[in-house]
């Protein structure tokens, strides 16, 4: 299970899984998971996952799906003639920096009337 993952995986070796294991008086980690889980609701089958792709194959696979695509003309803003925006609308959601950035202005800056 383990052997699936890159050299550069984030996660325990095998020695350390090894050692979690003892500690825990469990001979594998498929004996875990069978005494852990349910066979109520484990899958009854393997699951149908395509072979791993390195990061270059993938771009290039979704690139391909991403060529499919269909480029239609926007209408946004062709349609809503006539409309009013409230003013409190346009003041605290449209023009509040808030909604569309990260930035906390300090204390100093709020007292200012900022």
């Amino acid at each position: 299970m383990i052997k699936n993952f890159v050299s550069r995986h984030n996660g325990p070796r095998e020695t350390e899984t090894f050692k979690m294991l003892q500690k825990i008086k469990v001979a594998s980690l498929d004996a875990l998971i069978d005494e852990t889980v349910p066979r109520t609701i484990r899958l009854k089958k393997p699951l149908n996952i395509p072979a791993g792709m390195n990061e270059f194959e993938y771009l290039n696979h979704i690139k391909q799906i991403a060529s499919k695509n269909k480029i239609f003309r926007t209408y946004i803003g062709q349609g809503y003639y006539n409309t009013i925006s409230p003013a409190v609308i346009i003041r605290n959601i449209l023009e509040n920096p808030g909604w569309y950035t990260s930035y906390t202005p300090y204390q100093a800056e709020i007292s200012q009337g900022r």
